[in-house]
């Protein structure tokens, strides 16, 4: 007997009753066995059973979620048919169906096989093709049973697919693409945007091929689905959409609906410039309700569908009542509603808010740029000594150097080339360095802000710049405040684009392509990565078109505007895969030093560095567990250098996948089990804690837009000018004339709200959505192991959040740093590591 589970929703079913439905499916879907041991001499392959069809339902079982249902199957058996190691299924229904997983119960002399499918089952009379499912153990190719060694072969030809086939929606089909899909030269030159990837000046990573035609009016670049059409339905490989609602299905409806009817609306009623919060109380309404106009209101209420309305508005979904926009409040603003203002917070959120790898210790004054002296002139910062050490205590600066108590965010080279043309537009900015000091208490203090613009002269001729300092009354004091908003308005972009875009979902996307050409769901590898591969391209694809693309969410609303491409385009071409392990990039920031004494071999330079401190705990558990996994399959450094699907799979990651940087030394040579490990541990902390840190933090903290604004739209006034009047006489007013307007706040808030919440089916680090992903036991018990100490960490992290000295974990705002947390709930939690980047 089998236990055969579907997801049932996704079935067109809604005449058949339950009783018949049964009787109706059996009749239509057919599986037959294929022997592991036994292979038919004519053509090698396995052993085929007698077709068996569907039967009854089964109730009983205690694994079965809402919308799954589950069905018994009878096989004939015989003791020479062998263990069952795989099985196919046909699909004679005129729909598609969710397979789950298949159980055979009572095998004699073995018990139980299960196989984990997760996969779309498709009608054979229209698109071919019976599935194969391998049982849920792992082999090496050279270990791989003989009779099913052409199957496994067989299933990688499918998934990768000719190269230049059209693709549509059944296809399984794995392959690569440039990002020249993110311009719409369709609709006029200035939404025309240059190709990442495929060249030596925008190198990329590789995204998912969707086999879409060029666009009309320039070859190099795919076509769009253009604005209208009812759903976002990019192309990518079928089983990489799960066959059930989740968060990017929401996603992509809600971004298409922002894009498309709620900015053009809103752009109608705001104005860009002029439209503005009066006072901070004003922008605290925005979580107690917020009235829109009523004809921009009513306008809304006719374009988006109630439920969106309702998720929208925070309402219930009556159509016949109009409600005032409202937002939760953001957990930075609910113990302190002015935390975020101090010095204090400022810098701690540099260790322990939503962007905390950026930030690195300083090694010498003056500050030198990296930026081609021939184009852009001297670019060494004129922040001196002096200014420094008038608020650091009695300390010099030198004394400083020596014992790692300075840092620095620098924002200079990577806005410096595109602030002439930014400062065009609507949007006004500086290139900013900030300077900090470790004050004996652990936390930070900030100590002068460097706000740089490009020579009037040149850019050949260098820049000119402001050091502002540190002041909390007064004229000064605005100007200080307004200092650390363009210090924020940098980071903000910075971390949308870089730290969380290109260095967790970007450079994520060639692995999972290359594990799913080269690598055998049989492999074992592949069993150890496939969880945190889950919804990535989807959620990728859905960014592609709603958010990243030209006059996008993404370019209207942070201050980099089209000039993210080349931003981080030139990131990633000093990007270095080994440094991405936490504690190299440690190292290489210079906020630790290996040290053999201390835990995990390194010393952090500030102790109290909640991201550094969790995450290494949170590194060490992966790594550990992967070394563990690894050393199951591999007996010797011989057994991965033959393992031939390991090794093509490392290749075309590295020569396809990340190919513009294949000629880099620094790659894994992968003929190590030591190698294997790093690359492994490395995939999946940037999947899932990495991904963690920096994405489910952007509503809690972002929220509260004063704290991350994302635009400014004037420099620092001077003295003698109506503005400068308006800085003296009403800061509150002149703060908000500076930084992001209404209109994007209100679309801004939205997004981040969506992107910073965990969906209800999450799965979370150290956890499997089934328990049978393997039979094999010692990697069972090694991933029980695993589980066992996430739990410890999370008991361990809550510990230091309740310890009062480590002031870095709580702050002026009264918000523990626990984005780190391995488990949450269901919504906007600030906290939790889910396996995989899927949102």
């Amino acid at each position: 007997m089998t236990k055969n589970i579907l997801d049932s929703n996704n079935l067109n079913l809604e005449d058949k009753a339950e009783d018949d439905l049964g009787q109706f499916l059996g009749g239509a879907v057919s599986l037959q066995l294929i022997s592991a041991q036994n292979a038919d001499p004519g053509n090698g392959l396995g052993k085929l059973g007698e077709a068996a069809s569907l039967e009854e339902f089964v109730t009983t079982l205690p694994t079965l979620l809402e919308g799954q249902d589950a069905f018994s199957v009878q096989f004939d058996y015989t003791h020479d048919f062998g263990v069952p190691g795989a099985f196919v299924i046909r699909n004679n229904l005129p729909d598609e169906f969710y397979l789950v997983s298949l159980t055979l119960d009572d095998i004699p002399n073995h018990g139980s096989v299960h196989y984990v499918c997760n996969s779309w089952i498709y009608p054979a009379n229209r698109y071919s093709s019976d599935r194969i499912f391998f049982a849920n153990k792992a082999y090496v190719p050279s270990k791989t049973p003989p009779a099913l060694v052409k199957y496994r072969e067989q299933e990688l030809i499918t998934l990768r697919g000719d190269g230049f086939s059209e693709l549509v929606e059944h296809d399984r089909v794995y392959d690569y693409a440039t990002y020249n899909d993110l311009g719409w030269p369709d609709f006029g030159e200035s939404l025309a945007r240059p190709t990442l990837g495929g060249s030596s000046e925008y190198p990329y990573p590789r995204r998912g091929r969707t086999s879409r035609p060029p666009s009309e009016s320039d070859p190099n670049t795919e076509s769009k689905l253009h604005p209208g059409v009812e759903h976002l339905d990019i192309y990518v490989p079928r089983d990489e959409r799960f066959g059930h609602p989740n968060c990017s299905d929401f996603l992509a409806y809600f971004l298409k609906l922002i894009s498309e009817d709620l900015k053009p609306l809103l752009e109608e009623t705001f104005n860009f410039t002029s439209d503005d919060f009066d006072s901070f109380d004003e922008v605290d309404q925005l979580y107690e309700g917020f009235e829109l106009p009523p004809d921009v209101l009513q306008n809304i209420q006719k374009k988006i569908p109630t439920p969106m309305l309702a998720e929208l508005f925070q309402t219930n979904d009556e159509l016949d009542l109009i409600y005032p926009l409202s937002y939760p409040t953001p957990k930075v603003i609910i113990e302190n509603k002015s935390g975020w203002m101090t010095d204090e917070e400022f810098a701690r959120e540099m260790l322990a808010g939503v962007n905390p790898g950026v930030i690195r210790a300083l090694q010498e004054l003056p500050l030198n740029s990296k930026l081609d002296i021939r184009a852009y002139g001297d670019q060494t910062s004129k922040i001196t000594k002096e200014q420094l050490e008038q608020n650091m205590g009695g300390v010099t600066v030198d004394e400083a150097l020596q014992h790692t108590r300075l840092f620095i965010l620098d924002y200079h080279d990577a806005f410096m080339p595109y602030l002439r043309k930014i400062n065009e537009t609507l949007k006004k900015g500086y290139a900013t360095r900030t300077i900090l000091f470790l004050k004996e208490d652990g936390t930070l203090k900030p100590l002068a802000i460097e706000l740089s613009l490009p020579h009037p002269d040149g850019d050949e001729c260098g820049f000119i710049s402001r050091v502002v300092l540190p002041a909390d009354q007064g004229v000064e004091g605005t100007i200080w405040l307004l200092a650390k908003a363009y210090v924020t308005v940098n980071d903000s972009g910075y971390h949308q684009l870089v730290s969380h875009w290109l260095q967790t979902h970007a450079v994520i996307e060639p692995f999972i392509i290359a594990a799913n050409r080269q690598l055998s769901v049989l492999h074992p590898i592949h069993k150890l990565l496939y969880p945190h591969f889950r919804d990535t391209m989807n959620i990728n694809a859905i960014a592609r078109q709603a958010l990243l693309d030209a006059n996008g969410i993404i370019e209207w609303s942070f201050l980099h505007g089209q000039y993210w491409i080349e931003m981080s385009s030139k990131v990633y071409k000093n990007w270095v895969f080994p440094d991405q392990a936490l504690p190299k990039d440690l190292i290489k920031r210079g906020m630790a030093v290996e040290d053999p004494e201390c835990p995990y071999g390194l010393r952090l330079v500030i102790e109290d560095y909640p991201f550094a401190v969790d995450g290494l705990e949170i590194w060490a558990a992966i790594n550990t567990w992967v070394y563990d996994y690894v050393h199951c399959y591999y007996d010797s450094n011989e057994d991965v250098q033959q393992d031939s699907e390991l090794q093509a799979w490392w290749k075309e990651i590295v020569e396809v996948g990340h190919g513009d940087l294949k000629d880099q030394p620094w790659w894994f040579k992968m003929q190590t089990r030591a190698e294997l490990v790093e690359a492994c541990t490395v995939i999946i902390w940037t999947s899932s804690a990495l991904h963690a840190a920096v994405n489910f933090g952007q509503y809690p903290y972002g929220g509260y837009i004063l704290n991350r604004p994302t635009v400014s739209r004037r420099l620092l006034p001077e003295d003698g000018t109506p503005e400068y009047e308006v800085l003296k006489e009403n800061p509150e007013k002149a703060f908000l004339n500076t930084v992001t307007p209404k209109l994007m706040i209100l679309l801004h808030l939205s997004v981040i709200e969506i992107l910073s919440r965990h969906a209800s089916d999450e799965v979370y680090l150290g956890t499997r959505d089934n328990p049978n992903w393997t039979c094999d036991v010692k990697p069972l018990e090694a991933f029980k192991k695993f589980g066992k100490r996430l739990e410890e960490i999370e008991k361990t992290v809550i510990e230091r959040n309740n310890t009062e000295t480590l002031r870095n974990r709580i702050g002026p705002v009264k918000m523990h740093y626990t984005l780190l947390y391995p488990t949450s709930g269901e919504g906007l939690t600030c906290r939790g590591i889910p396996n995989s980047i899927s949102i």
